[in-house]
């Protein structure tokens, strides 16, 4: 009885608009109480946290993310894309596509991308024939994309949790980083094949899914606008590919990197900017440790108290295969993603799931790619995909034409999720 009184205020107070991290905290302090462990335990969970070398990427990428949000990063990103891919039929669908995984990939946010690509490339798709429904669809689908891609902020983060974790089984943020690659380029593919087959249906977009002629000029301008950002994708993730760099190291020279180029080449971002940039970042960041912290706390209380142990006699019981679990797990992770966002839901379930999954003989590394990847659905998936209303907040269009704009894109990704799911040697095939 008294579990249930306690559930239930901590659910009031989480509809009153308690912090996240409060209540995950609730039910540490509740629950070591109950068992009469030392609450000392929870300030060690916190140094324990502190001394994660991988940890420190965390905030470095962040703020190199944050920076390039505030300059002109993603018109260049564009107008290279364009260039380079400018000879390919739909071009411009591979366009949004790509530029919108790469800068989601770099700045770690989803919606971050919509406002900040969106204002160029959903006039692009609309000027280029592509109907107002096919446009709005794509490019707000596409801001879902490359949360897969290194240095995916959300991967790394999940081999954090998993680190901690004593599984018996070592997990790489490198691992990691090959491991979203292929599942990417599906998701990527598949979107670009039924943006080729819907407009080439439609007299209007002919013209715009025919390829141009290569334009050396346009090639040369855009590579020279972009000179001094092309190499940090071949510096950062070929360090760490390599071994040259470990991810914390990479994630230095990143933000240093992005600074010089930035504030002192560009001149895009001033130096009076920087400290509101390092504000906003950090506090961000800070969020997000803080209910780590406090998730993992929550995690050796639910140890303690047997939990996991509980749960997987459970499911022994009840769920006899491998596909039945992982159907489950696919519409339990759709759920957690349109209501939970997706750093959250990573430190609160991520302890939980894995060692289940692990049980089943899933793969804690092709587990991961199936966690975000569901996650990443569940930002277009309504009615509360957060995604969706950033794209009608960004475009001032009513909700429901954003659901109809993206119902087909989000069924085909939801396909991808499937094959990802299903077909685990696309996760683990560079591993």
């Amino acid at each position: 009885m008294t579990l249930f009184i306690v559930i239930f205020i901590l659910l009031l107070l989480a509809l009153f608009g308690a912090p996240l991290f409060t209540l995950i905290l609730s039910v540490s302090i509740l629950g070591f109480t109950a068992q009469e462990i030392d609450l000392t335990v929870i300030p060690i969970e916190l140094y324990r946290l502190t001394n994660t070398p991988l940890l420190l990427a965390l905030p470095l990428f962040t703020f190199s993310g944050y920076i390039m949000s505030a300059s002109n990063t993603s018109a260049r990103l564009v107008k290279l894309s364009s260039a380079l891919l400018g000879w390919l039929p739909a071009q411009l669908i591979l366009v949004t596509l790509l530029s919108s995984a790469l800068f989601t990939a770099f700045t770690g946010a989803t919606g971050v991308t919509i406002v900040a690509l969106g204002a160029l490339l959903y006039p692009a798709l609309k000027q280029s024939g592509f109907s107002e429904q096919y446009s709005l669809g794509l490019v707000t689908t596409s801001g879902s994309l490359g949360l897969l891609l290194p240095p995916s902020l959300p991967l790394i983060l999940y081999v954090v949790v998993v680190q901690q974790m004593d599984l018996g089984q070592n997990i790489s943020i490198k691992d990691a980083f090959l491991a979203g690659i292929l599942p990417t380029l599906l998701m990527i593919s598949v979107l670009f094949l039924w943006g080729i087959w819907q407009t080439g249906k439609n007299p209007s977009t002919i013209k715009a899914v025919t390829g141009n002629k290569v334009n050396g000029r346009e090639i040369l301008s855009s590579i020279r606008d972009s000179i001094w950002e092309i190499p940090l994708p071949f510096i950062v993730l070929g360090g760490i590919f390599s071994g040259i760099f470990a991810i914390s190291e990479a994630a230095a020279i990143t933000a240093l990197y992005i600074i010089i180029v930035e504030v002192f080449i560009y001149k895009e971002v001033s130096i009076k900017q920087l400290p509101d940039i390092i504000i906003d970042s950090m506090t961000m960041i800070g969020g997000i440790l803080m209910i780590l912290a406090c998730a993992l706390a929550m995690t050796n209380y639910l140890i303690d108290a047997e939990i996991p142990i509980l749960l997987f006699q459970w499911i022994q019981t009840h769920i006899d295969s491998q596909i039945t679990f992982l159907i489950l797990l696919n519409i339990f992770l759709l759920i957690l993603g349109a209501i939970l966002d997706i750093f959250s839901a990573i430190v609160i379930m991520s302890p939980i799931i894995v060692p289940v999954a692990m049980s089943f003989g899933i793969h804690p590394v092709h587990l991961g790619i199936i966690f975000l990847a569901n996650m990443q659905l569940g930002y277009l998936t309504p009615p509360v995909g957060m995604n969706l209303f950033i794209a009608s907040y960004r475009f001032k269009k009513p909700i429901t034409e954003i659901y109809q704009s993206t119902i087909v894109m989000m069924l085909l990704l939801l396909g991808c999720v499937l094959v990802i799911t299903y077909v685990p040697a696309l996760s683990l095939f560079f591993i």
